[in-house]
């Protein structure tokens, strides 16, 4: 697994914008995608076509600021 971090917008009303930053434990980039669709729609209730993807970045071990993720990883402490 590789540690990815996702960023982008997702509408929370009408014409307003949030930016987000999410860091997700996946196989590979479309993987990564997947999954942070997936959570932002659980957590937030927004559709699909709601969220803008603008960046996609794969991430060392030591920048993972994520524990859920770092353990994913299997980081020894």
């Amino acid at each position: 697994m590789k540690a990815f971090e996702i960023s982008g917008e997702l509408m929370m009303s009408l014409h307003r914008w949030q930016p987000f930053a999410i860091q997700v434990a996946a196989q590979d980039e479309k993987s990564a995608l997947e999954k942070t669709m997936a959570l932002m729609g659980s957590r937030h209730k927004v559709k699909r076509k709601s969220i803008k993807i603008e960046n996609v970045k794969s991430l060392k071990l030591e920048e993972v600021t994520d524990n859920v993720v770092k353990h994913l990883l299997g980081e020894k402490k």
